[in-house]
């Protein structure tokens, strides 16, 4: 399931700059999360690099984005394919 962040943000770009899929962006007022680019961090690291770094706990599971590990591992694959 991707991420999402909440009204808690803070908008301290701790996040956006862990992010290695680049899914987390400015809003107004505060950050998103794409649910197209998040795979919580599969292929990168054992766990959301985004949850470590939030001094605020404002991300959380987004419900309307479930996804199952198969789902997330396609998501990377298309993501990061070769050329």
């Amino acid at each position: 399931m991707s991420l999402m962040i909440n009204e808690e943000c803070i908008a301290c770009d701790a996040c956006r700059e862990e992010c290695p899929n680049e899914a987390i962006d400015e809003g107004d007022p505060y950050y998103i999360i794409d649910p197209e680019l998040c795979t919580e961090c599969y292929g990168f690291y054992d766990e959301p690099a985004c949850l470590s770094v939030c001094p605020v706990d404002a991300i959380v599971s987004d419900p309307d984005n479930i996804e199952s590990l198969e789902e997330l591992k396609f998501k990377y694959s298309q993501i990061h394919k070769e050329n």
